[in-house]
């Protein structure tokens, strides 16, 4: 009897595995993972002709940005959140998808033009939700990726919930440290693995503390503060720029991360109470009407936030591994752009930086074409900063090492001459 129930499961099994391979899905280029760089990558793609296919461990899309909507708090970005001047990859998005960003209610940063400018009003994951939209069925969401296969006809992805899909090309958007949880045939190279070994994401959680009024502004007080002592690191008001849902905005990083994750939700929340109250010596800070927090060293398939953590030496001596290809595999991801790495400007430059590798080698473009800058912004124009007739006149880092050179040559000359004199 045993034998017989053992018999019937291993048929159902391997009809199970018939049914799937008659399905197997076939596409021009597999994209691993459904963050604001994959989605880049797959919407260049598609929209050169090519087919695509995205593969997300979550149920959701966005990455790295993740926007709660509760109608008790509205939208809250527990995930990347700000843009700034030059960022005009992700304005040039924004335009397309019909979004808007917010105006300077309460800066961000405390200097004109900063990084931290501006954010999307209604949250980031727009962004990745609407690319989403465009890509329709294209996208497979709670579908991680176990193995890669490469050959010379080209790779075989296969996941945790029986999918098999089979590409011309590949491109991975993931985090580097999660690549070692996937098996590939062949190996990475050598100096790819080390460099994966090598690197960690970093350790977050992003909170927003709600108030039943923005009582800090009537004081005469920003709600921006920086702390060397903790548990939040720095602080910004967080308030909607229509004034509703009053909150403060606070990053715990690091090791008061790595020490504060060991405590319960309400007891990180009354730290933080404590924290704010007496930075900003109000105990108002003490009555907080709502608290949303996301620590992102829990989230399985991130591994941390916002981006790799490079230790001393990685870089200079690993640093040409991180966008080599590996034959029919690119690597996209916002760890892998030349300009803005951890922003979604990188994310997005990354994303299309791969998916024009994959179009040159289809002999789509130029190799000329694969690194691209971006027209600046016409609605949102980079302005200089203001310098000082100082600032101005002080000699670049070229010059003050030519100089050196120049005046150590000309004292070796001097002291030859002596010698001969």
């Amino acid at each position: 009897m045993a034998i017989f129930i053992i018999f019937i499961f291993i048929s159902r099994v391997s009809q199970h595995h018939v049914h799937l391979k008659m399905d197997d899905i076939h596409v021009d280029v597999a994209i691993i993972g459904v963050g604001i760089s994959g989605l880049s990558a797959a919407c260049l793609l598609k929209k050169s002709g090519l087919s695509v296919a995205v593969l997300e461990a979550q149920d959701r899309v966005g990455g790295r940005t993740y926007t709660v909507r509760d109608p008790t708090h509205g939208w809250v970005d527990v995930g990347g959140a700000y843009i700034g001047p030059t960022q005009n990859r992700v304005y040039r998005l924004i335009k397309e998808l019909g979004l808007e960003w917010t105006n300077d209610v309460k800066r961000v940063s405390l200097i004109t033009d900063g990084a931290q400018e501006k954010k999307i009003v209604g949250g980031t994951q727009q962004l990745s939700e609407g690319m989403s939209d465009q890509l329709g069925a294209d996208v497979d969401l709670s579908s991680p990726v176990t193995s890669v296969t490469q050959d010379d006809a080209g790779a075989v992805v296969h996941t945790v919930d029986w999918k098999v899909v089979k590409s011309t090309y590949l491109i991975s958007a993931i985090p580097l440290p999660l690549l070692s949880r996937v098996s590939f045939s062949p190996p990475l190279p050598g100096l790819k693995a080390q460099l994966i070994q090598r690197v960690s994401m970093g350790s977050i959680i992003k909170t927003n503390m709600f108030y039943s009024t923005p009582f800090w502004r009537e004081l005469d007080l920003s709600g921006i503060a920086m702390s060397d002592t903790g548990p939040s690191v720095t602080c910004f008001d967080d308030t909607k720029p229509d004034g509703s849902h009053p909150a403060i905005m606070a990053f715990i990083l690091a090791d008061q991360c790595c020490s504060l994750c060991q405590l319960t939700k309400e007891e990180r929340k009354q730290k933080l109470c404590q924290q704010f109250a007496a930075i900003f010596k109000c105990k108002k800070f003490l009555e907080p009407v709502g608290y949303v927090e996301k620590n992102w060293m829990e989230d399985v398939y991130s591994g941390g936030c916002y981006t790799v953590a490079l230790p001393p030496g990685v870089l200079t001596q690993y640093g040409r591994e991180i966008r080599k290809p590996h034959h029919r595999l690119y690597f996209a991801g916002t760890e892998t752009s030349t300009e803005w790495m951890g922003f979604m400007e990188g994310a997005i430059q990354a994303g299309e930086r791969a998916a024009r590798e994959v179009l040159f080698a289809e002999r789509k473009i130029k190799e000329s074409e694969i690194m691209q800058d971006e027209p600046e912004s016409e609605d949102f124009p980079a302005r200089p900063l203001p310098t000082s007739w100082v600032q101005q006149s002080m000699p670049s880092v070229t010059a003050v090492v030519a100089g050196v050179v120049l005046a150590a040559c000309v004292a070796v000359v001097a002291v030859i001459l002596k010698m001969l004199g």
